[in-house]
């Protein structure tokens, strides 16, 4: 008697690959939407360090230097009116925050929150301990 010997068969079948790209393409186009948001993220941080190091101790200054910074680096979702400038341990310390909406599919979207500041203490202007 011969014995037969059954050999399963491995892999993905059609339906597990289409769902594997269709994952790995919503994570693709997901990626593609967040990233030029992080990078002018990264560009403000950029533009709040250069304008306090310009700007001296004068709020007027540091907005101009910031919207000067904004020109150059296509920063459009904050502008200087929107940062909070105040001191903190005599220093000029400059915060913003804002959010920005992603639309995803249909009703539904991503909001992604963005804050930083020039402050060692991490905490915004607005909260941190102002030192007259």
């Amino acid at each position: 008697m011969q014995s037969v010997l059954q050999h399963r068969q491995r892999g993905i079948s059609l339906v597990g690959l289409i769902v594997v790209l269709a994952a790995l393409g919503f994570i693709g186009v997901l990626g593609l939407k967040i990233v030029p948001t992080y990078t002018e993220y990264r560009a403000i941080q950029n533009a709040i360090v250069t304008a306090k190091s310009i700007g001296g101790n004068s709020v007027v200054e540091i907005q101009k230097a910031f919207d000067a910074s904004a020109t150059t680096g296509y920063i459009s979702s904050i502008n200087s009116r929107d940062l909070v400038i105040g001191k903190e341990n005599g220093e000029m310390e400059v915060s913003f925050a804002y959010e920005k909406k992603i639309p995803l599919v249909g009703p539904a979207s991503l909001l992604l929150e963005y804050q930083g500041t020039t402050a060692k203490s991490g905490l915004p202007a607005a909260t941190a301990k102002i030192d007259e």
